[in-house]
C-alpha cells in the first residue's frame, strides 16, 4: 500500500460538515426537507484500502447484494428480499399501495392484477413477495431501472399478466459486457462508459437513476512499478523481481494496466446513500478490473445535489465526531464460468474491517 491514511472517511466527514455549515434549506419530493449544496467531488486511491467507511458500521452484505442484483440485470426485488437486502422494499410497496388506492385503479396499467390486491402493511407485502412467486412477479417489479439499463439497454418486453408470461420482443445492449470487451481490445478508448439514464424509459421506472452513469480510464503500468506490484502480490519485495521484463510478467498473466472509475450522481443522500454508493462503485471497479485483468487505481465520484435530510442532521453531526480506523481489504474469487451474473456473496471476502457502531437513520422515500 501507499499512504495508509484513511482519507475517504476524512473527506466524507469534511463533506458532511460543509453541508451542515453552508447548505441551503430546500424542499424535496419526500416532504422531509434537506440542507443542500451543489457540485462536489470525492476521490479515493484504491491502493490505500477498500472504501468502506469506518466512522459508522456499514451494511456490507446489503451493498454487495444490491450490486450483484444490478449485474444480473434484475429489476425485481424478489432476489433482494430472498438475500436479506431491504433497500428497495419501500419503493416496491409504495408502487403497490398507489395502485391499491381506489382513486388510482381506473388509470392503472395493472388492472389485470387487481384480483391479487388486498390492504397490506409493508411487512405483509414483503412476506407475500418472499413466499408467493406469482405475486412477486408482478408486484416486485420496479421497472427498467439500473440492472436493465446496464445489461439490456433498449430491450422491449411484452407481458401478459393474465397468463403470467413475458416475451422479449427486442434484445437490448449489454453495456457491461461491451465495456469489458472494449477494455480488452481498445483500453485507450475514450468511450468506455455505461449509462443508466434512458430518457425514453424514465417514466416506467419506480425511481429515475440517482447515479446515472460511469466511465472508466486505463493507463499502462511501467516496468518498475509492475515488478513491484507483482512481487508484492506473492509476498516478496521489489528486489525479487528486478530481473523480470514485461514479457516475463505477461507470461505470468500479471496485469499490465491500471483502471480508474468515475461515476456521476445527480442526487446524493449524503448520510445514508453516499457511503453505500462509494463502496458499491469501489467494488464495481474491482470486479471490472478483475474481469479485464487490470489493477484498480482511482475511484472518483462527481456529485450534483449533495444533501442531508432534515431528519439526518443529528446523525451526521454524530458521525463527524468519530475517528477513522484503517480501511479494510476485499478479496474477490471469480466463479469458474467467469460470468459476472454468476457471482454470489460467497465470492467476496471482507478482511480486517474495524468500525464504529451503526448510526441508524430513517429512510426518506
Amino acid at each position: 500500500m501507499n499512504d495508509m491514511t484513511n482519507w475517504i472517511d476524512l473527506d466524507y466527514q469534511r463533506l458532511l460538515r460543509d453541508i451542515l455549515q453552508n447548505g441551503t434549506s430546500k424542499n424535496d419530493r419526500t416532504g422531509t426537507g434537506t440542507l443542500s449544496l451543489f457540485g462536489r467531488q470525492i476521490r479515493h486511491d484504491m491502493n490505500s484500502g477498500f472504501p468502506l467507511l469506518t466512522t459508522k458500521k456499514m451494511a456490507w452484505k446489503s451493498m454487495v447484494t444490491e450490486l450483484l442484483w444490478f449485474l444480473r440485470g434484475d429489476t425485481n426485488i424478489k432476489y433482494l428480499v430472498d438475500n436479506g437486502c431491504n433497500i428497495w422494499n419501500g419503493d416496491a410497496y409504495k408502487r403497490y399501495a398507489k395502485v391499491y388506492d381506489i382513486e388510482s385503479r381506473e388509470n392503472s396499467r395493472y388492472l389485470e392484477d387487481l384480483h391479487m390486491l388486498s390492504d397490506l402493511t409493508q411487512d405483509q407485502f414483503i412476506e407475500r413477495i418472499k413466499n408467493e412467486p406469482e405475486f412477486a412477479k408482478v408486484w416486485g417489479e420496479l421497472g427498467p431501472i439500473y440492472g436493465n439499463q446496464w445489461r439490456e439497454w433498449g430491450s422491449q418486453y411484452e407481458t401478459n399478466h393474465i397468463l403470467g408470461t413475458t416475451v422479449r420482443r427486442k434484445p437490448g445492449v449489454d453495456q457491461i459486457q461491451n465495456l469489458i470487451n472494449d477494455l480488452k481490445t481498445n483500453p485507450d478508448s475514450r468511450r468506455l462508459m455505461v449509462s443508466a439514464w434512458n430518457v425514453e424509459k424514465l417514466d416506467q421506472m419506480v425511481l429515475p437513476p440517482c447515479h446515472y452513469g460511469f466511465q472508466v480510464y486505463t493507463v499502462p503500468i511501467g516496468i518498475v512499478e509492475r515488478r513491484k506490484l507483482w512481487a508484492n502480490s506473492i509476498g516478496h519485495n521489489e528486489h525479487y523481481a528486478v530481473h523480470l521484463e514485461h514479457a516475463d510478467l505477461d507470461e505470468r498473466g500479471f496485469p499490465s494496466r491500471k483502471i480508474s472509475l468515475m461515476w456521476n450522481q445527480r442526487s446524493v443522500d449524503t448520510f445514508l446513500g453516499l457511503p453505500f454508493n462509494i463502496a458499491s462503485y469501489g467494488l464495481l471497479l474491482m470486479i471490472i478490473g478483475k474481469a479485464a485483468n487490470m489493477i484498480p487505481s482511482e475511484l472518483i465520484g462527481n456529485l450534483g445535489d449533495v444533501h442531508i435530510y432534515n431528519n439526518h442532521t443529528h446523525q451526521a453531526r454524530l458521525q463527524i465526531t468519530k475517528l477513522p480506523y484503517d480501511l479494510p481489504l476485499v478479496n474477490i474469487d471469480f466463479p469458474e464460468s467467469g460470468k459476472l451474473e454468476d457471482l454470489t456473496l460467497d465470492n467476496f471476502e471482507l478482511v480486517d474491517y474495524q468500525c464504529h457502531e451503526q448510526i441508524k437513520a430513517p429512510l426518506s422515500n
